[in-house]
């Protein structure tokens, strides 16, 4: 689904919501499509108004005296003095009605469609006389460095300086870390996983190659929701707009527009895909050596954010231009592909309701358990509209997704510390059931990935390709080259997810299956932790001379994970196990799942708390 198109049309000032689609047609708002233009930001309280004419000047003062008396006492007898006080206040007590536009979807488009000083000849990208130009050596802050850097976040974003109750109660309180999945990366705290080791090579041990799974950067909002979704709410918000009006916190309602694309990239998802480029690169710079007569080959997919994702990574890698500098192969996402990148598009048991959908359910059971004061509250400060559970729930989306897109957002504030914890793990609960270890397909759908990963580190092709695994661009060796030491594949945080629990990295469900009716004190599966947007994954590999065979780590956003839940893998200080003991592991694993019947059977598992998963597998196929 396309972008709804807002212009401001010069000639009558006017506002209007123009779609591409006769499909985007059927969800505009049903109200006039010629919208009065928005006003300042300052909504005034204007209760009077006339047509200009020319009058002398005691006629004027006649006029004037006698149409503000009319007003008054007509203004009087409706509202009282309430007329007269200021909208803009915290208390604000008018019930002047929201104008038509609100809640409407603003859409500035940019670049012009017809610029009139577009002449690419007289601009060109490169004109010669660069100046010195020879390389550096390659950074190995991996290897070098005296200690690991942590990155904090978001740096561009703001939040606000209090929430709703007053200042921070906990002093390490940080919001941005109470989103769940469109959380910014940021570093994990060393030992949080169970391993207290940092993510640089351990005292005697070299880095030798670096396989990075990551996330797309921050994104608006995708098209479809089975619970809650800002679009939604906005789109309700202006079909009702003239029956309710805000006050108090919520008074900024009264003038709000929905300002957040679909699906796309916002500037600061492209940041933090860049800083993850260069970051990678100053880590891990050093692997480049190794490709003398190649150049290494990145994944990504079709989709706009992916690719986008995918450049930005190498414009932050590479530097500008890129272009030449490596290989950047793109797979196609849509319903019918074999992508591994991908995987539900090939695997329909991942998007029917009682199987892959199954977390909405203990969702609407923890919204209705966190949010019921909330919504008294915020009740009370909108009049002429009924707002449910599910609406509140998509005030604390709209927060995240504005800040991410926009900088800042309102909505943010509105909300207790408690309430953006229950925000935290609604989401814990919607990944733990619909694409990790609570998830019946979510084995199924990251299999193909460990399928890849097992052939790059034994440098041998994929014997079956059984799962999503595409035996087209897999037994290519130019498409899916197996000798080289670097590999960048970018992907969604549900195949991360996929990925993390067809491992079998299960110190991660170590307190599943996740109760709907309170938050476990200890909870080992934290999405903020491992899927933010940006999120990334570091497959380590090293060579110790201490030890007989290479090993292997994985780093999730700078943490350690233990991979002591892989069968054979030993209870090690830095997280390492031998690769010949991990791939073993692995591909039994891969050998006893099955990928045909997982996401193809045709089974049925009951709603609710009495069937559950803590591998991410479906029931069995011979009870």
């Amino acid at each position: 689904m396309g972008q709804f198109h807002a212009d401001v049309e010069a000639a009558d000032d006017s506002y209007k919501i123009e779609p591409e689609t006769e499909e985007q047609q059927s969800l505009l708002p049903s109200a006039n499509p010629d919208l009065p233009a928005p006003p300042s930001p300052r909504r005034s309280s204007a209760c009077c108004s006339s047509n200009r004419r020319t009058f002398s000047t005691p006629h004027l003062i006649l006029a004037f005296v006698a149409g503000f008396l009319a007003c008054f006492l007509s203004q009087y007898a409706l509202f009282g003095t309430s007329c007269y006080k200021s909208s803009s206040s915290a208390d604000d007590a008018v019930h002047v009605l929201a104008p038509p536009y609100v809640g409407s979807t603003e859409v500035h488009h940019w670049p012009p469609a017809t610029p009139t000083n577009d002449f690419p000849s007289l601009f060109p990208t490169n004109v010669g006389h660069a100046g010195a130009t020879p390389t550096g050596a390659e950074p190995a802050l991996i290897l070098t460095a005296p200690s690991y850097p942590v990155h904090t976040g978001a740096a561009q974003l703001v939040v606000p300086s209090t929430l709703h109750g007053g200042a921070a109660k906990t002093k390490d309180f940080d919001l941005l870390k109470k989103w769940g999945n469109l959380s910014p990366w940021y570093s994990v705290e060393r030992g949080a996983f169970g391993i207290d080791s940092d993510p640089d090579a351990p005292d005697g041990c070299n880095v030798t190659g670096l396989h990075l799974l990551h996330r797309h950067g921050a994104r608006y909002p995708t098209s479809w929701a089975s619970y809650a979704g800002p679009f939604k709410l906005a789109r309700r918000l202006n079909e009702a707009a003239a029956n309710w009006t805000a006050h108090g916190d919520l008074v900024f309602l009264n003038d709000w527009t929905y300002k957040l694309g679909e699906e796309v990239l916002t500037p600061f998802g492209r940041q933090q895909l860049f800083d993850l480029g260069i970051s990678m690169r100053l880590k891990y710079g050093f692997l480049l050596e190794n490709f003398t007569d190649a150049l290494p080959v990145f994944r990504t997919e079709s989709q706009d954010r992916m690719l986008a994702s995918a450049l930005n990574f190498a414009a932050g890698f590479w530097g500008i231009p890129y272009e030449h500098k490596y290989l950047q192969s793109i797979t196609i996402e849509a319903h019918g592909f074999n992508n591994t990148l991908a995987p539900y598009s090939t695997c329909p048991n991942a998007s029917h309701r009682s199987k892959g959908r199954r977390g909405t359910q203990f969702l609407k059971e923890w919204t209705n358990t966190y949010l019921t004061k909330a919504l008294d509250r915020l009740q009370r400060q909108i009049d002429g509209y009924t707002l449910s559970i599910e609406d509140v729930y998509t005030l604390q989306q709209m927060c995240a997704f504005e800040t991410v897109a926009i900088g800042f957002s309102k909505f943010c504030g509105l909300f207790t510390e408690e309430e953006w914890e229950g925000f935290n793990y609604a989401l814990d609960i919607v990944f733990w059931y619909e694409s990790a270890f609570g998830s019946p397909v979510a084995r199924a759908q990251g299999i193909g990935y460990v399928q890849e990963l097992v052939a790059r580190l034994t440098h041998t092709r994929i014997e079956s390709h059984n799962s999503t695994t595409n035996s087209t661009l897999n037994d290519n060796p130019i498409t899916f080259p197996l000798d080289h030491n670097l590999y960048v594949d970018a992907t969604h945080e549900v195949v991360v997810l996929n990925v993390i629990t067809a491992l079998n990295l299960s110190s991660f469900a170590a307190n599943g299956p996740l109760p709907a009716d309170h938050i476990p004190k200890h909870r080992s599966f934290r999405v903020s932790e491992l899927a933010p947007f940006s999120t990334n994954v570091q497959f380590q590999l090293l060579s110790c001379p201490s030890r007989e065979s290479e090993q292997i780590r994985i780093i999730i956003n700078d943490a350690v994970a233990p991979l002591t839940g892989i069968e054979g893998c030993p209870e090690d200080a830095d997280g390492m196990c031998p690769i010949p003991t991990f791939v073993a592991a692995q591909k039994k694993i891969i050998a006893s799942t099955d990928w045909e019947w997982s996401c193809h059977g045709d089974w049925d598992v009951p709603a609710g708390k009495e069937w559950n998963t803590t591998t991410g597998d479906a029931p069995s196929k011979f009870p």
